[in-house]
């Protein structure tokens, strides 16, 4: 009687532990599909080719996070400008991102709510997002500055999550050892 308790208890453990590990399997699957499913962004960045002419600007970095790691397409653009930021107050306004992003790349864009000021590295600036007229896109302009030198980015956000909730993803990005590097060599920090 005894043996036979001691079964059904240790025979009751199992059934319960492989059921939880089933049930974990089950819900874990797939990073990617867990992660989609769960409304989680797990950025990956890819280098693509500058797409933009020549400018007074010149070629920055351009970045492509697909759909299925992004919950959208999403293309970053990155480039510094040289001289091209107010020395003494940087970028702390929206009228001041306005003229100094670089959102002339994509097109004419609508703001969508007040910008918020940003971190990178050691640099502050601004962030804001944007609706891109004529198609179904959304953007998020962000600069920041170090003295009277800059870095714009814009991010170019395709059909899936709003541009502000990718926000963070992309200031993660951006303030990774590889970009800030870069940084600090285009502005001659």
């Amino acid at each position: 009687m005894r043996l036979t308790r001691k079964l059904v208890a240790i025979g009751a453990a199992t059934a319960l532990f492989c059921a939880a590990a089933a049930e974990w399997m089950l819900r874990s699957g797939d990073p990617a599909r867990a992660t989609a499913a769960a409304g989680e962004i797990r950025p990956v960045w890819t280098e693509t080719d500058w797409p933009f002419g020549a400018d007074p600007w010149g070629k920055g970095k351009a970045f492509r996070c697909k759909a299925e790691h992004c919950g959208g397409e999403v293309q970053l653009y990155v480039r510094a400008k040289l001289g091209f930021c107010n020395c003494a107050t940087g970028i702390a306004t929206d009228e001041d991102l306005e003229q100094m992003g670089d959102l002339a790349l994509i097109g004419k864009a609508t703001p969508i709510g007040a910008g918020r000021e940003i971190i990178v590295g050691p640099m502050r600036g601004r962030s804001r997002a944007y609706r891109v007229e004529g198609n179904r896109n959304a953007a998020l302009s962000l600069a920041f500055n170090q003295r009277c030198d800059m870095v714009a980015a814009t991010a170019l956000v395709g059909a899936g999550p709003p541009a502000s909730s990718l926000e963070p993803a992309v200031l993660t990005f951006l303030n990774s050892d590889r970009m800030l590097k870069w940084a600090d060599i285009a502005l001659g920090l």
